[in-house]
C-alpha cells in the first residue's frame, strides 16, 4: 500500500547561491557518497538541486518533517544504469521501521531554471 507521496521543486539558482555563500553547505546537506558523485559530474548545480529536492520530497512522503532526523540521513545514489535510489540511515531509517517491505520510488528532473523530485513510499503495516 502507498504510505506516502512527496514532491518538491526548487530554483536551481537558490542552490547555486547557497553553495557560493556557504562553504559548509555541501557537507551539511549531502553525504560523502553523494559529494563524490557530484565530483564525478563536475558539481553541476542542476544535479545538486535535484538531489536536494529529492531529499525534501522523501521527507514529505514520510509525513514527519525533519523531526528526529538529519537531512544526511537520506542518501540519494544511483544504480548501475543511473536510476536514483534512496538509502535511509539514522532517524530516517527509524521512521520506516514500523513498516515492512518498504520500497521508495523516486523520480528527479530539471530544466534550465528548476529541479523537481517526486517520491512514493510503499510498504505494509507490521
Amino acid at each position: 500500500m502507498i504510505l506516502g507521496i512527496g514532491i518538491d521543486i526548487i530554483e536551481i539558482i537558490r542552490i547555486k547561491n547557497a553553495i557560493e555563500r556557504n562553504s559548509k553547505f555541501m557537507k551539511r546537506v549531502f553525504t560523502e557518497k553523494e559529494i563524490k558523485y557530484f565530483e564525478k559530474i563536475n558539481f553541476r548545480h542542476e544535479s545538486i538541486a535535484g538531489r536536494f529536492a529529492a531529499k525534501e520530497a522523501i521527507v514529505k512522503a514520510l509525513g514527519t518533517g525533519f523531526r528526529n532526523m538529519k537531512i544526511t540521513d537520506i542518501e540519494v545514489i544511483n544504480d548501475k544504469v543511473g536510476k536514483p535510489l534512496v538509502e535511509l540511515k539514522g532517524g530516517a531509517l527509524e521512521k520506516i521501521k514500523v513498516y515492512k517491505d518498504v520500497k521508495i520510488h523516486l523520480s528527479i528532473s530539471h530544466n534550465r531554471d528548476n529541479a523537481i523530485a517526486y517520491s512514493i513510499i510503499e510498504g505494509e503495516c507490521i
